[in-house]
C-alpha cells in the first residue's frame, strides 16, 4: 500500500504565480503531475498552505506543520500525514515525473527493506522524487527538526537509504527528464515544447 504526496508549498518567487497552478499545455501543471503518478497511490494527498486553491483536485489537502521551514518542513508534514507505511513524495513542479522510476523505488523497499529509496542525479539527490518508509524515516525528520537541523538531508545517516545511481535511473527514465523542475516561465516554455515533442501525454 502506498500513499503519493504531492508536495504543493513552495512559494513560486520566480514564477510570479503559484507554479502549481500555472497552466501547462492547457491544464493546471499540479493536474500533469497527478496524472503521471495517480495510478500508483491507495492514497493520494497534497500539501498546500492555500487549500482553497486546490479544492477543485478533489484530494485531501494537508497544511504544513511546521509553516515557514522549507523542504524538510515539507518533507515531515507529508509522512505525517501518510495512513500508509510507504509513502512517495513528489514535487508539483515536475512536469516529467516518472511513475517507473517510482515504483522501482517502492519495489526496493519491499524487496529489500530499505527505509528510502531516493534517486540520485548529477545535481545530487532528489528527495522529491523518492519513496520513504514512514515508521523508519519520520522520528529521524522530526529528530532532526527538534535538533535545529533544517538541511533537507539532515536525517539520512540516521536511516538506511538506497541511493539510485544516474546509471540505475537511466532504465526508467531515458530520456533523464523526470527531476526537471520548473521555476520561471521560460522554464515552462521549455517543458511544454518538449512534452509536445519528445514525451507523450499522461
Amino acid at each position: 500500500m502506498l500513499t503519493v504526496v504531492i508536495q504543493a508549498g513552495g512559494e513560486s518567487r520566480r514564477m510570479g504565480q503559484d507554479k502549481a497552478l500555472v497552466p501547462f499545455l492547457g491544464k493546471p501543471l499540479i493536474l500533469r503531475v497527478i496524472g503521471r503518478v495517480a495510478h500508483l497511490a491507495d492514497e493520494l494527498l497534497v500539501t498546500t498552505n492555500h487549500p482553497e486553491n486546490y479544492r477543485f483536485l478533489g484530494y485531501s489537502l494537508v497544511p504544513d506543520l511546521v509553516p515557514g521551514r522549507g523542504a524538510l518542513g515539507g518533507l515531515f508534514t507529508a509522512l505525517n500525514a501518510a495512513r500508509h507505511e510507504m509513502v512517495a513524495v513528489v514535487a508539483c513542479d515536475m512536469p516529467f515525473v516518472s511513475a517507473e522510476l517510482l515504483a522501482a523505488e517502492r519495489d526496493l523497499l519491499v524487496a529489500m527493506g530499505y527505509d528510502a529509496a531516493i534517486p540520485q542525479s548529477p545535481d545530487g539527490a532528489e528527495p522529491f522524487h523518492a519513496v520513504y518508509r514512514r515508521a523508519a524515516c519520520l522520528p529521524a525528520i522530526q529528530a532532526a527538526i527538534q535538533a535545529d537541523r533544517w538541511r533537507v538531508n539532515a536525517w539520512f545517516s540516521e536511516v538506511n537509504i538506497r541511493l539510485l545511481s544516474p546509471q540505475e535511473i537511466r532504465q526508467y527514465d531515458p530520456e533523464q527528464l523526470a527531476f526537471w523542475n520548473i521555476n520561471t516561465p521560460q522554464e515552462l516554455r521549455q517543458a511544454e515544447e518538449l512534452a509536445r515533442s519528445h514525451v507523450p501525454p499522461p
